[in-house]
C-alpha cells in the first residue's frame, strides 16, 4: 500500500537523522543521548534560596551534560530532550507538587516563544506528568538576562509579570527551567502573591554553579 509505504520510508529517514546526529550530552555520534549522559541525567537535588528567600528546590546542577542538554533544548529546537530532562524535573516535583493546587510556570516572553515555537517550562512540565497553570504572563520587555549580575537581573525583570486572575488564597508552586540569580522566580512569586495566591514553594530543573557563589546554596554534598 503507498501510504503504508509511504510512512515507512519516513521512519526511516528520522532514524537515520537520529543516528546520524550528534549527541547532546557528549557530542558523540549517535543516539541523542548515549546511555552514560542519560545517567548523568539523573536528580541530584539541591536546595538554593532567591534574594527574597523563596526556597528553590533544583534537580540538576547548570553544567556538564544537563547544561548543554538545556541548551540544546532551548537554543537548538531539540525537543526530544524535553522528556529525559523532564523525568529529571519530576524527582524534585512529586515530593512537593502535592501541596499546591496549582503548578504555575515562569512565562515566556513572546518573542522567545515566537523563535521556538514552544514554552520551555510548560514544556517541561507537561513532561514530568505535570499539567502546568498559566497564570502568569509577561507584561513588560525583558533584555537578555545573559551578563547581568543579581542586583541588574532584578532590575530587568521588576514588575514584568502579573497574573491573569485572582487567587483568593490558593497555594500554588512556582517552577523555571534553570535558576541563576533567583531575580525571575522572585518576580513571579510577587505577582502570584499580590494577585491573592499563596507561593508554597519554587521547584527549577537546574540550577547554576553562580546562584551558589551569589547567592548561598543549602545543599547536601552533590554528586560528584
Amino acid at each position: 500500500m503507498p501510504a503504508i509505504s509511504n510512512l515507512a520510508s519516513l521512519a526511516d529517514e528520522l532514524l537515520a537523522f537520529l543516528l546520524a546526529a550528534s549527541r547532546a550530552g557528549c557530542s558523540a555520534g549517535g543516539t541523542v543521548l548515549c546511555a552514560g549522559c542519560r545517567a548523568e541525567l539523573r536528580p541530584a537535588p539541591r536546595t538554593v534560596r532567591t534574594p527574597r528567600g523563596l526556597e528553590v528546590r533544583a534537580a540538576l546542577d547548570f553544567t556538564g551534560v544537563a547544561a548543554r542538554c538545556i541548551r540544546r533544548l532551548k537554543g537548538e529546537g531539540e525537543t526530544l530532550l524535553a522528556a529525559p530532562l523532564g523525568a529529571a524535573l519530576a524527582g524534585v516535583l512529586a515530593p512537593l507538587v502535592a501541596d499546591a493546587h496549582h503548578v504555575v510556570p515562569v512565562p515566556t516572553s513572546g518573542s522567545a516563544f515566537r523563535r521556538r515555537g514552544y514554552r520551555v517550562p510548560e514544556l517541561l512540565l507537561r513532561r514530568a506528568g505535570a499539567a502546568p497553570a498559566p497564570l502568569l504572563r509577561s507584561v513588560a520587555r525583558r533584555a537578555d538576562q545573559r551578563g547581568l549580575d543579581a542586583r541588574a537581573r532584578a532590575a530587568n525583570v521588576r514588575r514584568s509579570m502579573t497574573a491573569r486572575r485572582r487567587g483568593d488564597g490558593a497555594p500554588v508552586l512556582v517552577v523555571d527551567d534553570v535558576v541563576t540569580t533567583g531575580a525571575t522566580l522572585d518576580e513571579a512569586a510577587r505577582a502570584l502573591t499580590e494577585a491573592g495566591y499563596r507561593v508554597v514553594g519554587a521547584v527549577a530543573l537546574a540550577a547554576t554553579p553562580r546562584h551558589g557563589r551569589l547567592i548561598g546554596d543549602s545543599s547536601p554534598t552533590r554528586r560528584k
